[in-house]
């Protein structure tokens, strides 16, 4: 049900002056999302009775709950006339209900799937394999490394990688993907015509053009703060797994590894230096049971078994991810730098260097890619 077919007289007065009707079911399914209150469980038991959105609808006299008789007798037309009207205006805006055929059935195994899914991009993408990315919006630069590169190997591995389109982390995973010319779904926490971060416009485009974005929220909602746990649950239940990469004690991205870890999906964390505050929140998960990762093989040797699909590369169309770990130069003041952040006085310190010598050997280690600049005058390996 992607686009507008014809329906019968039910709903006729919401979009009567259209030269295009839209499917009657599917705006059954937009008028339950515009309803009050009518939560997940209390649909499912009507679902089971009436079978179809359609069908509640033509049987909302004889409900016992007097709110939903109200407010199923009352539709809020013209929140479902924005709707289809979004729908309409491009090529590859979809809207897929719980029972449309495009609808991920991973996702629709969750405890409180959504009702609906607004998409731009190709909706088929979202039953692919998927692996959740998450992590800092603040990251190290060796953070975005990890996730840049992560996404695009574990891309070669047939994974397609979904994420929130945030600052940080969640960019460096879809880049990733990208660079690797492989397929990524946004998760959005707001209507899509509404892009948050505003930023992000212009990967937003790329990641459309190249897999989907998504979100459960209609057009002209805001990026409010109660959304984002919502769209958490989405990136982990349409995930086989998630990975976190730098969080803090009280990252968001803990939510979705929550979440992850209650629908039953795998848990991946990449573990850090205990200096780091940023890694903290991942410490926390593997003492809690999730899967310790140093290298894409040990997610794709976790999860081969589970999927059976892609235990060996495809092919990297003509592209080759460039390797997390570096060839170290033989620079006499490498050995005194290690993963924990070390300030150029310390250096000088331990190496009995000049100052005028230990500069340009940091500028030389930066230039190399063998240690990465950080905030205050201080270094790490990379």
């Amino acid at each position: 049900m992607m686009k507008p077919q014809g329906c019968g007289s039910t709903f006729d007065p919401v979009l009567n002056h259209h030269e295009a009707k839209p499917d009657q079911e599917l705006v059954a399914w937009l008028t339950l999302l515009h309803t009050p209150r009518l939560g997940c469980k209390t649909l499912n038991k009507l679902l089971d009775q009436f079978h179809t959105a359609t069908g509640i609808l033509e049987h909302a006299k004889e409900l016992s709950n007097e709110h939903l008789r109200a407010a199923f007798s009352a539709p809020n037309y013209k929140a479902i006339e924005s709707d289809l009207i979004w729908l309409a205006a491009e090529s590859d805006h979809h809207i897929i209900h719980l029972t449309d055929p495009d609808y991920p059935n991973l996702l629709k195994s969750i405890p409180n799937p959504p009702l609906v899914l607004f998409v731009a991009g190709d909706p088929s993408y979202l039953s692919l394999p998927q692996l959740g990315i998450v992590g800092s919006r603040n990251p190290t630069a060796s953070g975005l490394e990890a996730a840049h590169n992560f996404a695009s190997e574990l891309s070669q591995h047939g994974l397609t990688i979904n994420s929130g389109l945030a600052l940080g982390i969640d960019a460096a995973a879809h880049s990733g993907a990208l660079h690797a010319n492989a397929k990524t779904i946004a998760v959005i926490g707001s209507g899509l015509d509404r892009l948050y971060p505003a930023r992000h416009a212009r990967l937003a485009g790329r990641i459309r053009k190249q897999g989907a974005i998504i979100s459960e929220f209609p057009p002209g909602t805001p990026p409010l703060a109660a959304n984002f746990p919502r769209r958490n649950r989405i990136i982990s239940g349409m995930s086989v797994g998630v990975l976190v990469i730098e969080a803090a004690k009280r990252s968001g991205s803990l939510i979705t590894a929550r979440l992850a870890a209650e629908q039953g999906r795998e848990v991946f964390a990449m573990p850090g230096s205990i200096h780091n505050p940023l890694v903290r929140g991942c410490h926390r998960l593997i003492r809690n049971g999730a899967c310790l990762i140093e290298s894409t093989h040990d997610i794709v040797s976790e999860l081969a078994s589970l999927l059976g699909t892609f235990a060996e590369p495809l092919e990297a169309n003509n592209h080759q991810p460039s390797s997390v770990v570096q060839q170290e130069p033989d620079e006499p003041l490498l050995a005194y730098i290690d993963h924990d952040p070390v300030a150029i006085d310390t250096l000088i310190s331990r190496s009995g260097l000049t100052t005028e010598r230990v500069s340009a050997m940091l500028s030389s280690l930066e230039i190399q890619g063998s240690i990465v600049a950080l905030p205050g005058g201080r270094y790490c390996r990379s």
